[in-house]
């Protein structure tokens, strides 16, 4: 069972690897080899991958296709083809001079064919497509493209007739040429490896960049309403405002008087996007009853006609007349009669300070306000190449296999990055290299691996839902990477579930963080990590909670609206949504991490200990030496802890981490959780449970909140009693603590503060022959004073 545990602990460790990265060329080694560039290799903006070769067919259009003898008519496609892999274009109808402008991209590992065909064809509904002309290419013959050359331009090429034929086929323009994953056709073209797939399913599996919506905070102030009239007049009413911007529904308290002019001055928050399609929609409403709210009269505005601040200047308030609501607003034309109509008072801007947070602080990638105009220079470049994947677990079937279709996502800043998908492999290879502009180093890199379930087929997932599943999450923090150098890492690909921790896989990328002003970045370490605006005009804990579970709800349906979408499902896992829920491993693990942080503090009050007991004598005369020391020369106390501190600096740097963190299995907690712990964690909200599992989960809760409740009753009882030696609550312990405080005054009026402290410290490290083992008396005293415990119901 050990060898088990140890086995399974170095396999959720971090691995180093030595991938081949940087420019490789065929017939020639690496770029800047023999044949293609006689100087030193050249610098690359595709250097943190592996070069991949790919043989790019670039169909652009056809002419003059001779018609179908039969139908007098064309239906053109062409059909690229080298061995076994086929590609087609889509086919038009009736059409002699198409254009088509794909490209087709074929693996150069997995080509065995020593030519290219290049086939026309004419789509036939019932019979056999007909054959209309070919061009061949001699692989040996095709040219290479080097970055950062122009794209290779396309040709005309005659099409050849079946053998015997005269008649002229057309001409059909393309382009052939050998290049890696750097090209920019790469992207968007038809890959051999995912060649079974059709329909919807082949945008779902390219590479794509998406950019998060910008963000806004609204403040809405509500000041105050005149004039606002329920249905029934004779009683006045009590008035509250509800504003709802899409799904976000805020409400003020209710006026404490029953009155027409009712008065708030409430703040409401809410977060729009740009760009901004939700009405700002306000209605003052009379609370008729407990079950009843009865509308008195309405707003709508578009968030577009508000004020944009960008700092704490003070925003000019505005009266709006409000809407009849309800019979009164049938009646349009009594309505442009009044003299007079309810109104109400409102400060309403859009905030530019801030930054919008759509994920947690703990691991935040972004900072920057909202508005462009106060973002500062960038201090660095972080550069990520995702390589590969080893060992993925099947996620689902495919016909009766178990199959997985992963794809990788990268989110930092407002920029998300979504590899291609490698079609039914466990160890697939992307080699994708992406950039981001660094604004802070405290900010951390996210990357997740997931199985593709829209690819149009007949799959079917482990779970039985139709989402992309979940095969493992990777944080990076910036500031623990050192400037310039390349990190090549496999990372374990963790995940927890119901049934337990288990490894999904590893992810090997190579990441790189390029510092651009080294003076800016330490600047930064003394700078606050949000914008000013965030602490001149705080927001509370539950205002910060509901705004960043409506920014990531507004930031998962907007890119879900994107081609490919990057469904909702992977947006939520990214920023971690359910982070803030409960859940007693999470409890346990920060505890034992709060045990951690306090460990130091507590071996140095036991070594202090071991000192005062004489444990070991030469190192409490040492300790006595250097004590005497310090007291007779007590400017010399300071500058001593901080040598001592620059000195454990330094004896610590030879154990410096040589590798950048990653998710911790010990850490977490993970290994330790019991089943019944998980089952709850990853329960719904609110429980779907059965009433004996709730009642259980219960009683454990209360357990485990009744022994923190003691906890904090006695750091309660501690402060109480501190409060106790001045308050004459004991009247006897009072007197003396005052008459001990007078003695002791007068005592160190007249007694030099050095001879005070030494004999404190000898006292304090007198020779356990002259201690006892029951309490002193000062303990025995503090014990004794009252608190307000004995108050308590």
């Amino acid at each position: 069972m050990a060898k088990d545990g140890a086995k399974s602990q170095e396999d959720y460790k971090l691995k180093d690897m030595k991938p081949d990265l940087g420019e490789k060329w065929p017939h020639g080694g690496q770029r800047g080899g023999s044949g293609w560039i006689s100087s030193e290799r050249v610098a690359s903006t595709y250097d943190l991958v592996e070069q991949m070769f790919y043989l790019y067919v670039r169909v652009v259009k056809a002419k003059d296709l001779p018609p179908n003898p039969v139908t007098s008519n064309c239906d053109p496609y062409v059909e690229v083809k080298i061995g076994n892999y086929k590609g087609k274009t889509k086919h038009f109808e009736k059409r002699t001079n198409p254009e088509w402008n794909q490209v087709f991209a074929f693996s150069k590992d997995k080509i065995q064919s020593s030519t290219v065909e290049v086939f026309v064809r004419d789509k036939e509904m019932v019979t056999r497509d007909d054959y209309i002309g070919k061009v061949v290419f001699d692989m040996h013959e095709i040219p290479t493209r080097v970055p950062p050359d122009s794209p290779l331009a396309p040709q005309w090429y005659r099409l050849e007739a079946r053998r015997g034929e005269t008649k002229k086929r057309g001409e059909v323009m393309v382009a052939v040429w050998l290049g890696t994953q750097a090209d920019e056709a790469f992207p968007d073209a038809w890959h051999s490896d995912a060649s079974s797939v059709q329909g919807e399913g082949v945008q779902s599996v390219r590479a794509k960049v998406y950019v998060s919506p910008k963000l806004w905070y609204l403040r809405v102030n509500v000041i105050e309403a005149q004039d606002v009239e329920p249905s029934d007049r004779s009683q006045p009413p009590q008035a509250f405002v509800k504003v709802q911007v899409g799904n976000q529904i805020l409400k003020t308290k209710l006026c404490p008087n029953k009155t027409t002019n009712p008065m708030w001055n409430e703040d409401l928050v809410f977060v729009a996007a740009e760009p901004f399609e939700e009405q700002f929609f306000l209605t003052v409403e009379n609370k008729v009853s407990s079950a009843k709210d009865e509308v008195m009269g309405r707003l709508i505005s578009p968030l577009n006609v508000f004020e944009k601040r960008l700092d704490h200047r003070a925003v000019h308030s505005k009266w709006y007349n409000l809407e009849k609501f309800g019979f009164g607003a049938l009646e349009g034309d009594k309505r442009h009669e009044l003299k007079f109509s309810s109104r109400i008072h409102l400060r309403v801007c859009l905030e530019g300070g801030y930054h919008v947070m759509d994920e947690s602080t703990l691991y935040i990638s972004d900072v920057k306000p909202t508005a462009r105009q106060l973002w500062k220079k960038p201090i660095g470049i972080l550069e990520v190449g995702i390589l590969s994947a080893q060992g993925l677990s099947p996620m689902k079937t495919k016909d009766g296999k178990a199959a997985t279709d992963p794809y990788c996502v990268a989110k930092y800043g407002q920029k998300w990055v979504r590899t291609r998908t490698i079609i039914e492999s466990f160890s697939p290879k992307w080699n994708e290299q992406y950039m981001w502009e660094v604004y802070d180093p405290c900010t951390v890199i996210t990357l997740g691996v997931f199985d593709n379930c829209h690819l149009g087929g007949s799959e079917k997932s482990n779970n039985g839902a139709k989402v992309d599943a979940r095969i493992g999450k990777v944080r990076i923090r910036l500031s623990t990477l050192e400037a310039d150098r390349i990190y090549t890492h496999s990372y374990p690909l963790l995940v927890l579930q119901t049934k337990g921790l288990k490894k999904m896989g590893e992810v090997q990328l190579a990441v790189r963080f390029t510092c651009l002003s080294m003076a800016h970045m330490i600047y930064l370490y003394g700078h606050p990590l949000l914008p000013k605006m965030h602490y001149l005009h705080p927001f509370t804990v539950n205002q910060l909670d509901s705004l960043r579970y409506q920014a990531m709800s507004i930031v998962a349906a907007r890119l879900a609206r994107a081609e490919p979408p990057l469904r909702k499902e992977i947006v939520e896992y990214m920023l971690d949504v359910d982070s803030h829920m409960w859940s007693m491993r999470r409890s346990k693990a920060n505890f034992f991490r709060i045990v951690s942080v306090f460990s130091s503090l507590i071996a140095m009050s036991k070594w202090l200990g071991d000192v005062c007991h004489w444990k070991n004598p030469l190192t409490t005369i040492l300790f006595h030496i250097l004590f005497f020391i310090l007291i007779c020369y007590p400017e010399l106390i300071l500058p001593t802890a901080f040598l001592y501190m620059f000195l454990i600096g330094l004896w610590s740097f030879r154990f410096r981490p040589r590798h950048p963190p990653h998710m911790d299995t010990k850490i977490s907690w993970a290994e330790a959780a019991s089943a019944d712990e998980l089952d709850e964690e990853f329960d719904t909200f609110p429980t779907s449970k059965g009433q004996d599992v709730v009642k259980m989960r219960y009683d454990r809760l209360r357990s485990v909140a009744g022994r923190i409740q003691m906890v904090v009753g006695d750091i309660a009882t501690q402060g109480e009693r501190f409060q106790a030696l001045l308050s004459w609550r004991d009247p006897r312990a009072t007197c003396l603590f005052v008459i001990m405080c007078l003695v002791a005054a007068m005592v160190l009026y007249v007694t030099p503060f050095k001879i005070v402290a030494l004999a404190a410290g000898m006292y304090w490290m007198r020779h356990p022959k002259f201690r006892s083992k029951m309490p002193s008396a000062p303990s025995n005293f503090f014990r004794k004073l009252p608190s307000k415990a004995d108050m308590m119901l």
